[in-house]
């Protein structure tokens, strides 16, 4: 099940139900750290030099629990318990000898949710010459001197690669401030806290919430059993976006994929794709009763562009009565109102789209992104819209109900060509009638693979492309 992502409030409410459960606290503890400590193993390699600042909260305890497990690491443990200035200068010559190594790390357990006033003289100038020495920092729950409901520094905060949050997702860690302390955010969701009732109406995405999905294919199957989805895509100088698109349609394995695109650059297009079907687009209407989805948008923005291809994106989203998933330039051009009849639609949009709906800037987007994807989905009368407002953290959601958030991605899906990937990927599952119980899971299920594939890309070290994140998603 997605975990509920909550304030301090609700947080501390849920640790006082698993104590009265009669579960401890130090096996929450022992749990804690040894979550945090096989995050630093994955971070650092044998003998690599690690501090650990260990505070006189529970996430000071997370950190020493943690040191225990970093046997074959260079570790040093400082207990930062009280205002010791012996143990202050132990930490700045620390730093001071390894600052720019690239293999060292700094565990953070120095201050938690509980901190209720500024981080202020020598703990704010430790803070400070962790920031500046160019270490990686992994933070326990939240990086040291953030507020955890509001994302905002108390005076100064860590710096943090990774925030290993701890038990469930804090809001504050979500929030536009917190980008540059939080950096890449991961969950512990599983440390012996007892689930809670809590009503969330948002949901950070697991990767246990996809078990078994999507379901074993029939034996019986055949192409017709797992649909046909079409692509309009491409445009002078954007030959690439249909490619990018349908390839990533293939990944998700429906019986079939479709592309039309502009006759200037058919040949170019149809060159590069074998298992998809290639066909020039002459001003025609897509037969409908022979899709069960379509994707449009990814690379028509070329001048000279015909008009009738922006009435059959129009056509298609305001009367299909498949699926139909709007991408890049197709965003500007949907009618506001859709026929009752209508499948389901998708807009995936990145924050400079995303404002450009609204009528807004982009940081009031980022400002409140989940306020964003309700009022985008809203947008349109007649029919459940579905919003995919890309960045970190993508946001899945509709203009009521649950709005999911996705942990996976990273920065090198800044790049062009990687939304043509996710667009397609989502139409190839949307295309599987199998599917059709729950669109919303094929959709979250779809975000969280692309991010999760980019993932993988990432780990290996190389500098990867679009073309590789297509590729990548059959290897998951």
């Amino acid at each position: 099940m997605p975990e509920p992502i909550l304030s301090i409030a609700e947080i501390r409410d849920r640790e006082e139900r698993t104590w009265a459960a009669g579960v401890t606290q130090e096996s929450v503890i022992r749990r804690a750290g040894a979550a945090v400590a096989a995050v630093a193993m994955r971070l650092t390699r044998p003998d690599a030099p690690v501090l650990v600042l260990a505070g006189k909260g529970h996430n000071g305890s997370d950190a020493v629990v943690a040191e225990e497990h970093l046997a074959d690491r260079d570790t040093v443990l400082l207990r930062m318990h009280e205002h010791d200035p012996r143990v202050l200068d132990s930490a700045h010559q620390w730093l001071e000898q390894f600052k720019g190594r690239q293999d060292a790390l700094i565990i953070d357990g120095l201050f938690g949710i509980g901190l209720s006033r500024p981080v202020e003289d020598d703990w704010r100038r430790l803070v400070e010459t962790v920031n500046a020495s160019g270490l990686r920092v992994l933070s326990v729950d939240v990086p040291s001197g953030l507020n955890a409901d509001t994302g905002e520094p108390m005076g100064v905060a860590i710096e943090a690669a990774v925030t290993l949050t701890l038990g469930s997702v804090k809001k504050g860690l979500l929030t536009e401030p917190a980008t540059r302390y939080v950096g890449r955010l991961e969950l512990a969701h599983d440390i012996g806290l007892v689930p809670g009732p809590e009503l969330a109406e948002l949901l950070w995405t697991l990767d246990g919430d996809f078990s078994g999905y999507p379901p074993r294919r029939p034996e019986a199957s055949h192409k017709g059993t797992f649909g046909h989805v079409a692509v309009l895509a491409g445009s002078m100088g954007y030959h690439g976006a249909a490619v990018l698109t349908a390839r990533g349609a293939l990944r998700a394995r429906p019986g079939l994929v479709t592309v039309y695109t502009e006759e200037r650059v058919y040949p170019a297009v149809a060159a590069q794709l074998q298992a998809a079907m290639v066909r020039p687009w002459r001003g025609d209407r897509l037969p409908e009763n022979v899709f069960s989805a379509f994707v449009v948008g990814p690379g028509l923005a070329a001048e000279g562009l015909s008009p009738a291809i922006r009435d059959e994106v129009c056509r298609l989203w305001t009367s299909a009565p498949q699926a139909v998933v709007a991408d890049a330039t197709a965003l500007d051009w949907l009618p506001r109102a859709i026929a009752a009849e209508a499948g389901y639609r998708v807009v995936t949009p990145h924050p400079g789209e995303a404002a450009r709906l609204l009528g807004v800037t982009v940081g009031e987007v980022q400002s409140d992104r989940v306020a964003a994807v309700r009022r985008i989905s809203a947008l349109w009368r007649g029919a459940d819209v579905f919003t995919v407002l890309k960045g970190r953290h993508t946001v899945v959601g509709g203009a009521s109900g649950i709005v999911h958030i996705n942990g996976t991605g990273n920065p090198g899906l800044a790049q062009g060509g990687t939304g043509d990937v996710l667009a397609g990927y989502l139409g190839g599952w949307l295309a599987q009638p199998t599917l059709h119980q729950d669109v919303g899971q094929a959709i979250r299920f779809g975000v969280w693979r692309h991010g999760a594939a980019a993932d993988a890309l990432e780990a290996r070290g190389f500098a990867w492309t679009a073309e590789d994140l297509a590729g990548a998603l059959h290897g998951l």
